[in-house]
């Protein structure tokens, strides 16, 4: 027989911009078979919560009362029956492989399935952890075991002042690849230089194309790791190799996606939690984050800190004033 209290955590009631979260008393059950109950210390936002916050998301919340959030670092506190890769007191993170209406990780204390929980790597504290999951996994998934990026390939990384696009920077360096950054102007182009970018492309004033045939010779990129999606997916397409591959992982352009007429070419939709859910994808990727980090080739940027929940509206604003680089994090205590 499992027993109730109450923990705080983040709900929404309508759908909206940031004002609509709000912290509210829920019902915090004792875990169940297959469960684990951590408590939470640190919160890494991305950008799907702020599209679900706002109905923007490819699969729509359950109001009122919906949970948000993806990522996050904590303690373990209690395991449930059956559970034998977790005990109390071990260091874990959430493996984002989950409905976030149901399982979001905004609150205090999360109880998670065993499967939706990973090891936190040694030494790794819950900022660095908090920030580290879901952008290198799919850093990894999607440049790794989806495009198989090798040594010498340059790779065309869109939107690459997130998070996500942050972490691809370094896993393209940890493969021996030559990282193409895109952004929209000027303001980053210094920042994204400093993170590893071998070059950076303007695409409000530079033609991206043109640019990418400029920099690989003429002979075109073999990978594109895309963000964005849209009309301006087809431009990717063009800037390719011929066989060369895209990786489209998200819909910051919610147009149509275009394709282009540059074939023989690979394209592929990319989605983490899919992969996330498989035993053998989790093991891999933990692996290459968690080497990574101990020797220093992954390391997570760090755009802002919140503290406490309460901060959450905040964090989300910053997050969608797309003026920052890299990772948000709200800690808790």
């Amino acid at each position: 027989m499992t027993t109730s209290s109450l923990t705080k955590a983040v709900l929404f009631h309508e759908l909206g911009g940031p004002e609509v979260l709000k912290v509210e008393d829920v019902p915090l059950r004792q875990p169940g078979p297959g469960e684990v109950l951590f408590k939470v210390e640190a919160i890494g936002l991305n950008r799907a919560e702020a599209l679900f916050r706002a109905g923007g998301y490819y699969y729509q919340p359950t109001l009122p009362g919906s949970r948000l959030g993806y990522e996050a670092a904590g303690v373990v506190e209690a395991v449930g029956d059956g559970v034998t890769a977790f005990r109390p007191g071990d260091s874990v993170m959430a493996a984002a492989d989950f409905d976030f209406g149901v399982h979001g990780v905004y609150g205090e204390q999360v109880l998670l399935p065993e499967d939706s929980v990973v090891n936190r790597p040694a030494g790794v504290d819950a900022v660095t952890s908090a920030a580290a999951w879901l952008t290198y996994s799919t850093a990894y998934g999607g440049l790794v075991e989806t495009a198989a990026l090798a040594p010498g390939d340059h790779v065309v990384i869109t939107s690459a002042s997130s998070g996500v696009g942050t972490a691809a920077l370094q896993t393209a360096l940890r493969l021996g690849a030559i990282p193409i950054a895109t952004t929209r102007g000027e303001a980053k182009r210094q920042r994204l230089l400093e993170l590893g970018a071998a070059h950076v492309i303007t695409t409000d004033s530079e033609d991206l194309v043109k640019e990418v045939r400029r920099i690989t010779g003429g002979r075109g990129a073999e990978v594109a790791f895309d963000a964005i999606g849209g009309p301006g997916f087809a431009a990717l397409g063009d800037a390719l190799t011929p066989g060369g591959t895209a990786v489209l992982y998200g819909w910051l352009d919610p147009r149509p996606v275009q394709l282009s007429m540059n074939w023989p070419q690979t394209v592929h939709t990319y989605a983490n939690g899919v992969l996330a859910r498989t035993p053998d994808h989790r093991r891999r990727a933990s692996s290459f984050i968690g080497s990574g980090l101990a020797d220093g080739t992954l390391a997570p940027v760090i755009a802002a800190t919140f503290d406490g929940l309460e901060r959450m509206p905040d964090a989300h604003r910053l997050m969608e004033s797309n003026t920052h680089t890299g990772k948000i994090v709200v800690t808790l205590g």
